[in-house]
This record gives structure tokens, sequence and C-alpha cells, in this order.
């Protein structure tokens, strides 16, 4: 099974959405497979990471930023605002896909997992995120 879904950012930061994710598993009625997710855009990209205590992800957000200065000289893809380039250095060292087993009809996450969308532009948008489930 393959399905498309939509989430909307409004800002830069983690964005779960591991409940939009068991959904279409639940939809699938599939006991144990793969779970593979991808992220259909240059300057966005997917994480599992701590969804129990907000100051790792705000720490995530800043260490991240810290390292990829928006005022890097070096810099010639501009044309989109100076966040821009940022925001594809920033899915290069991260990733654009994860797959997570799934048992009992389950992601196999660890207690404290969650599945996240990581927006790496200041004014987000509509991202769109392909589920594929599969044996």
């Amino acid at each position: 099974m393959v399905k498309n879904i939509q989430i909307h950012t409004s800002h830069q930061g983690l964005f779960e959405f591991t409940h939009q994710v068991a959904e279409v598993i639940r939809e699938t009625e599939l006991l144990e497979g793969l779970c593979t997710l991808f992220v259909q855009h240059t300057s966005a990209s997917l994480i599992v990471q701590e969804n129990a205590d907000p100051s790792a992800k705000r720490d995530l957000e800043r260490w991240l930023n810290r390292l990829v200065s928006e005022s890097d000289s070096l810099y010639t893809h501009t044309l989109e605002g100076s966040d821009d380039m940022p925001a594809h250095i920033k899915s290069a060292l991260t990733a654009t896909s994860l797959a997570i087993p799934i048992m009992n009809r389950k992601l196999t996450l660890g207690t404290w997992q969650g599945v996240y969308l990581w927006e790496h532009r200041r004014h987000g948008g509509h991202r769109s995120i392909v589920i594929h489930i599969g044996h």
C-alpha cells in the first residue's frame, strides 16, 4: 500500500506525525512488515526522535541552526531567501527517508520515540510524505 499525506508547517521545527502513520498502518490490517516514509522536498527531512520532553526538540533545532548558519557568505543559491540554502544543507545532513518495522499492526518505536517532519524553512508550507507499507 502506498499513501501520500500532507503535513502543514508554519515555521522551522519538528512536527510529529506518528499518529498519522499509525492510522495508515491500521487501514492496511498488515500484521507485520515494513513502513517506509519519504519526504518529497529538499528543504525538510524526517527523523525519529524523543516525543516526551519538548526540550529535546528545542535543543536539536537550536544545535542544527547553529551548525548551519543562514549568514554564510559562501552561499550562491539565495534567490528563494536566506533560509533556503541552509534548509537544503540541513536536509542533506539529516534524512529524507525512514524505514520502521511493523509488528502486531504497530510501528516498533521505543517508548519515547516519535516520527517527525523536520521543517528547515522559517515559514514552512505544505509538505508531502509518501508512506509505503509492505512485507
